[in-house]
């Protein structure tokens, strides 16, 4: 198993897809990892992308339900008023422009940001499914792009020729 895993092309996408899965990880150790491991930059980023989207709708839906129950014990209530913190910190940039800047706190390739934070936001900021999910995936695909074209340059470029 561990073989198949870290040793063909489809193990390889499997692996970048599962720490693309992973909060604060998420798309931005996803692609690294995948061209790492030998993968080419285009499908590293496809691996990576599906993982980091995969969890955004079941978070847009049960986010709120999970931060009301850790409330209920005493250390994981300490950690959902955190995280309700860190995301009302982040919602004060995104309430201006709504799903342009839902997107944009997404789509910056840096710590805090991403598709689990845009979708903890949009939760807390109770926006409607239909709407948030386009704007996350957006994002998502942009920081994807980006992450790539940082690692690979001007080389990964000749793809889209």
């Amino acid at each position: 198993m561990i073989d198949w895993l870290f040793g063909t092309v489809l193990g390889k996408c499997v692996m970048t897809f599962l720490i693309s899965l992973l909060p604060v990880v998420e798309l931005r150790g996803g692609i690294p990892y995948g061209i790492s491991q030998g993968l080419d930059p285009w499908l590293a980023f496809a691996a990576s992308a599906l993982g980091n989207m995969l969890p955004v709708p079941f978070l847009l839906l049960f986010v709120r339900k999970i931060l009301h129950w850790m409330k209920r014990y005493p250390r994981l209530g300490r950690l959902a008023v955190s995280l309700e913190r860190r995301a009302d910190r982040k919602s004060s940039r995104v309430r201006k422009s709504e799903l342009v800047g839902l997107c944009i706190l997404v789509a910056i390739p840096l710590p805090g940001t991403g598709a689990w934070t845009g979708a903890l936001v949009a939760a807390l900021m109770e926006m409607r499914l239909k709407r948030a999910l386009p704007a996350i995936y957006a994002g998502v695909l942009i920081a994807g792009l980006l992450v790539t074209l940082a690692l690979t340059g001007v080389k990964a470029l000749r793809f889209l020729a």
